[in-house]
């Protein structure tokens, strides 16, 4: 695990931007593809406000979330209506998205379909997660209903519902993350730095960034 501070967090997304686009595009000069992964929430908006006019052949880079509330793309709660209006426009619009929302009542009826999709695009070639102060990371929730599945195993999706989440969710799992090629994990604040150093005594199961922290870079601006 490496960590970098900033002197302030508006420095460290562009920062950010500038590594994922050079690991996309350092990619895609040995591979026909690149994929990247990210997470939603409104967070990392100012790292897809820079990476979306990355000069690379975004038609050759499939981008997708690391994890997805279980609803419909034009409802507010969607992460997806997010990415679209920061990341997958400008030169990245013609990036090709792997959705992590089907219309269908439960992610276990959707799952199958959007994971078969995902799993032509693996290793990931980069992905950029956050961590919320209670060490979760991607919808991978301490106390969550499968959180066992998600921190081991094969799967590369798993639906997860967990206490105070208001609609199911589906997250890629710990080992899919942990496979990218070059892992980022970007954090703000002193309760969040707190976190991250209790997260590097305590088992996944308590704190389910662990599972993703080794080989990862860690970025961090106190405000």
């Amino acid at each position: 695990m490496e960590l970098i501070t900033y002197a302030d967090s508006e420095l460290m997304m562009i920062e950010v931007a500038s590594r994922l686009a050079g690991e996309l595009r350092q990619a895609l000069q040995s591979s026909e593809t690149a994929s990247l992964a990210v997470p939603g929430g409104t967070t990392p908006g100012p790292i897809f406000d820079s990476l979306c006019g990355a000069d690379l052949d975004w038609d050759r880079v499939a981008v997708l979330l690391t994890d997805e509330r279980w609803v419909p793309e034009d409802s507010p709660r969607s992460n997806t209506r997010l990415l679209r209006q920061r990341l997958l426009t400008g030169k990245a619009a013609v990036a090709r998205y792997l959705p992590l929302y089907a219309p269908a009542d439960t992610p276990e009826e959707g799952i199958p379909q959007l994971a078969e999709a995902i799993s032509g695009v693996l290793p990931l070639t980069a992905c950029l997660l956050g961590m919320g102060a209670d060490m979760h990371t991607a919808s991978i929730f301490p106390g969550a209903d499968r959180l066992s599945e998600a921190l081991a195993g094969d799967a590369i999706l798993v639906p997860m519902r967990a206490p105070g989440a208001p609609e199911p969710r589906v997250t890629l799992s710990a080992p899919v993350l942990a496979g990218a090629i070059s892992r980022h994990i970007v954090i703000t604040g002193p309760e969040k730095r707190e976190a991250l150093e209790r997260a590097r005594t305590l088992p996944p199961e308590e704190a389910p960034v662990a599972a993703v922290l080794k080989g990862a870079t860690i970025h961090w601006a106190e405000s």
